[in-house]
This record gives C-alpha cells, sequence and structure tokens, in this order.
C-alpha cells in the first residue's frame, strides 16, 4: 500500500516528535520525497538530522497546500483529526495513515501482538515482549509505549516478534492492521476532549478488529462487558482472561490466590511484582497472548518459561512506581494515569492511608468516579492546575480536598506536610500533563525528584 503511493509524488509528514522523525527517516531510506512539518517550532538539531537524511523538515508551521499536493500524508497520532493539515488533506482526497501503518507495511515477515484497550496497554504490551524473550524469542516493545514501530522497521535485521500498543489514535489511521494475536484489555471513557462522543472513541479501538478473518487470533477480557459485547461478533478465535470466571483460558485456580493458564497451573498472587489486583489481569493477558501466538509457546515447558518470566517482570516507569521513602512516607508515581478509570484502579491498589494528587488538562471526565476509592484510601486529595476547580466541583464535601494551583512544588510540599508515616503519597492524576509539563514522563520525573527533595 504504501510502497505504491510514495511512487505518486511527496510523503508529507505532520508532527516533528519521535514518530514523525522516525518514519522520515524510514520513507526517505526507502526513496520518497518527504516533507515534514510541525505546528510548533522545530529543534535545529532534529531539523539538521532530517535535512542530512533527505528530509525536507520545517517547524513552526505546516505549508497547507504542499500537504493537499501530497500523494499520502502520515499523521503523527497527536495531531487531531481536525487540525488543518489533517482537513486538507482530506478535503484533497489525499489518504491519511499512521505512523504505524508505514512501519508494518516495512515489516512483512514480523510476527506482532497488538495491544489496545483504556487502561493497561503499556503494561501488557512490555510484559507480552518480555515473557517472548523468556521462552529464548528475538522480541521488542514498539508503538505507542514510546519506541516508534518505525524505529523498528529501520533496523538492519527487525525483531521476529513484535509487542506493539496501539492507542486509538493509531487505530484511527492504520487501516492494514492484522496482528498474530490481537489483545482488546477493556473499554472505559477517555479522551473525551479529543472524541465528539463515547461511542467514537470506542469505534477507533474496534479498528484492531477490521481485518478479521475466521483464521484471526484475539485475547479479551471477560470481565467487562462493553468487550464482550463489541467482540461476540467477530471472525477468528477469541481467548478470554478474567479474574472471576474459572472456565476462562487464564483466570483463577480453584485454590485462592492461585491462577490458571489454559488449564495448567501457572502462578500465584505473590508471584507477581506488581501492585495492584488489576495488574493480576495484565499479567493474565499478557500471558494468555503470548501462549496463543504459537502452538509451541503452550506446551508444559513453555508455560514454565512464562511463569518464570512473570516472576521477573520488573514493571514500567511511572506506572504505581514506588519512587521514594521518605521517613516513612511512600511516594508512588503513578502518572501514565491520564484518565479517570486509571486513577480509580490505582487509587484502589492502595494499602496504606494515602494523600492523593488530582490533576492536569481536564479531559471531560467526571471525578465522581473516584469518590469510592477516595472515601476508603485518600486522607487528603490534593486537586491541582486546570482540572481543579472541576474536581473541586465534583469532590469537595465528600472527601477531604485542597484546591491549589499551577506550582507543582506547592502540590508537593502541601503532599509532604499531610503525610504521615505508614501512608503515602500518590501521584494518580486523572488527567493528562499538558497544562503544566510536555507530557505524563516528565510529570513523573518531576515528582520523583521534588519527593526526595527537603
Amino acid at each position: 500500500m504504501i510502497r505504491d503511493l510514495i511512487l505518486r509524488g511527496e510523503v508529507a509528514v505532520v508532527g516533528l516528535g519521535r514518530s514523525g522523525q522516525s518514519v522520515s527517516r524510514l520513507l526517505s531510506r526507502a526513496g520518497a520525497r518527504v516533507y515534514a512539518s510541525d505546528a510548533a517550532e522545530a529543534d535545529p538539531g532534529t531539523v539538521g538530522n532530517l535535512a542530512g537524511a533527505g528530509v525536507d523538515a520545517r517547524g513552526g508551521g505546516h505549508d497547507l497546500d504542499r500537504i493537499g499536493r501530497s500523494a499520502v500524508v502520515v499523521a503523527s497520532p497527536g495531531v487531531p483529526p481536525d487540525a488543518p493539515p489533517l482537513a486538507r488533506a482530506r478535503a484533497r482526497n489525499v489518504p491519511i495513515v499512521s505512523e504505524v501503518q508505514v512501519a508494518l507495511d516495512f515489516l512483512p515477515a514480523a510476527r506482532c501482538i497488538a495491544v489496545t484497550g483504556t487502561n493497561g496497554k503499556s503494561t501488557v504490551t512490555a510484559l507480552a515482549a518480555h515473557l517472548l524473550r523468556a521462552l529464548g524469542l528475538d522480541a521488542v516493545a514498539a508503538g505507542n509505549i514510546g519506541t516508534p514501530l518505525s524505529e523498528i522497521a529501520l533496523r538492519v535485521t527487525p525483531p521476529e516478534w513484535i509487542a506493539l500498543e496501539l492507542s486509538s489514535f493509531q487505530l484511527h489511521d492504520t487501516p492494514g492492521i492484522d496482528p498474530e494475536v490481537g489483545v482488546l484489555l477493556n473499554l472505559e471513557p477517555d479522551h473525551l476532549d479529543r472524541y465528539a462522543s463515547l461511542e467514537e472513541y470506542y469505534g477507533d479501538k474496534m479498528r484492531l478488529f477490521a481485518n478479521a478473518t475466521g483464521r484471526s487470533v484475539w485475547v479479551t477480557n471477560a470481565d467487562d462487558a462493553e468487550v464482550e459485547r463489541r467482540t461476540a461478533g467477530v471472525p477468528g478465535t477469541r481467548h478470554r482472561f478474567s479474574m472471576l470466571d474459572p472456565t476462562a483460558d487464564a483466570g483463577p485456580s480453584p485454590s485462592p490466590g492461585e491462577w490458571r493458564l489454559l488449564g495448567s497451573a501457572f502462578v500465584a498472587t505473590g508471584d507477581i511484582p506488581l501492585l495492584g489486583r488489576h495488574n493480576i489481569a495484565n499479567v493474565l493477558s499478557a500471558a494468555l497472548a503470548v501462549a496463543v501466538a504459537d502452538p509451541s509457546h503452550r506446551t508444559g515447558g513453555a508455560i514454565a518459561r512464562l511463569a518464570g518470566g512473570v516472576r521477573t517482570f520488573t514493571g514500567l516507569r511511572h506506572r504505581l512506581e514506588v519512587v521514594a521513602d521518605v521517613g516513612g512516607v511512600q511516594w508512588i508515581d503513578d502518572s501514565k494515569a491520564t484518565n479517570v478509570s486509571s486513577a480509580r484502579v490505582a487509587i484502589d491498589a492502595m494499602t496504606r492511608p494515602t494523600v492523593v494528587l488530582l490533576g492536569g488538562k481536564h479531559k471531560r471526565e467526571p471525578y465522581t468516579a473516584l469518590l469510592e476509592g477516595l472515601a476508603r484510601h485518600a486522607t487528603l486529595v490534593i486537586a491541582y492546575g486546570e482540572a481543579a476547580p472541576v474536581i473541586e466541583r465534583d469532590l469537595a464535601g465528600r472527601v477531604p480536598l485542597v484546591r491549589l494551583g499551577s506550582s507543582f512544588h506547592d502540590v508537593i510540599e502541601c503532599a509532604r506536610a499531610a503525610a504521615r508515616p505508614g501512608g503515602a503519597v500518590l501521584l494518580s492524576p486523572a488527567c493528562s500533563s499538558y497544562d503544566m509539563f510536555t507530557d505524563y514522563e516528565e510529570r513523573g520525573d518531576t515528582f520523583r525528584r521534588l519527593a526526595t527533595m527537603r
């Protein structure tokens, strides 16, 4: 698909983030003429590096006429569908594809486990890659997890297996997705600041199944009613994981605290080195996806190696990561919790009296869904940033709450004063970071740094 289009004229890459840079280099190496642009001013080093790779890179705006004349537009996931360059492309009937779609076309031999859902994608993707490696396979994690798939396609020798995290934004423009195994973890409200409706958001998630056939293999969440409803009629073989149903392909054992995989004893809760009950579901989904990806992955010896892989998994940064213990207070970085449902899971995972930090850029979700968990676990809620007035409106008078402004230093000092030995401070913002930080990683890194400063 892409190889044909790039022979017809110039390729326009919209967005000069990491994925935009990688796909620009990949396309240029394949012989395409590439114009890459960004609405923000571009780093001169980035422009120079891309120029050295044969890419015409420009920051500070987009040449809409040039984009409208291109053979194909490659959209970075952070660019909204109604952004002027994409609107111009649609008006001129120029095909729009994602960076993932381009990379997939250059990785025809790679076997892919594709993971999507509202929450848990990064952990499951990283764990799937880790478990593939535990089986002795050459495997990487890529996509929305942080490493653009184009970077993998640029390798002289690409890996045999790829665990690929896919956001709804990426799936929107990836019409050719056809994984070895597709995983749908859950469906809950998110990104309502970008989507016109919840149905539109769920519709992009369901694009994972766009090319489903009778030969397709899927892993889905038996405990999520929305997932069950939407995947019931999807062609292919569906394997289900569950925290409740002992008949699921991956789920509870009759023995409390034990979990089974494809009918075999697998792991105990104590074997899982991650905080929170939700991470048991993440382990079950990742292990099930790897096990059903190939017949050789489900032998008794393979299941034992997968269990060993679970025990050695160290988790990901900014996802319920204990970053400090200061004066008997645990500081827990869950900056990746950029929506209400993921923050709810984190709050429910707390086992100590907890000061909870909520705030950032509001995503049009009500915070009232957090009340039950906050009532059980929170000694104080600190609302901050752009979303602070909405958080205060939804929660004040129902849980202890203080509202601050946009000084993260003040937020941390307030948390430090409120926390007590034996307690915890949890950054699980339920919001995106873009009102105060460049991304959730910078927010989490700042939390870690300030937590250890006195």
